[in-house]
């Protein structure tokens, strides 16, 4: 398996990988994730894949997509401080392949891009109900850094 930046022809994978995770969103959440859309069309995917702002990793086996890591530089610039972070704005493992590391694999790829990058800090949110995730990046050694809070009206 090799991570890499991913690539046009990527994108039909990446869009079945996009599915997955906003089905278990969708899932839980039905009130925001609208059940069977899309969160990127094909023309949006492909300008996120020329940005170097928003680089997107995959983990090939292949030609095989196996899962995905969409980030997002953020530049924090203000009168006390002045730092980048690395955002994980989604990552993925395919259904099929979880429970053999990837995810993983891919986390410590990013979180090495981050590092080499001078980043500050690497962040990313978490939805309340997807306990699988929390549990992932709690063993990825993650910590809280806040939290966001709501209340549903009606």
């Amino acid at each position: 398996m090799n991570i890499r930046r991913a690539e046009e022809k990527d994108i039909p994978q990446i869009e079945e990988l996009l599915y997955q995770v906003h089905k278990v969103h969708s899932d839980k959440r039905p009130d925001l994730f609208i059940p069977g859309s899309k969160k990127y069309t094909t023309n949006e995917l492909k300008e996120i894949l020329a940005d170097d702002e928003k680089p997107v990793y995959v983990a090939d086996n292949d030609g095989v997509i196996l899962g995905y890591a969409f980030c997002v530089y953020q530049r924090h610039c203000t009168k006390s401080s002045n730092y980048t972070s690395l955002y994980i704005d989604d990552l993925c493992v395919s259904e099929n392949s979880r429970g053999l590391k990837i995810g993983t694999r891919l986390y410590e790829y990013v979180l090495d891009v981050a590092k080499k990058n001078g980043c500050h800090n690497l962040t990313l949110n978490v939805w309340e109900c997807n306990e699988s995730a929390k549990k992932f990046y709690d063993k990825c050694g993650l910590k809280i850094q806040k939290y966001g809070m709501e209340q549903v009206l009606d």
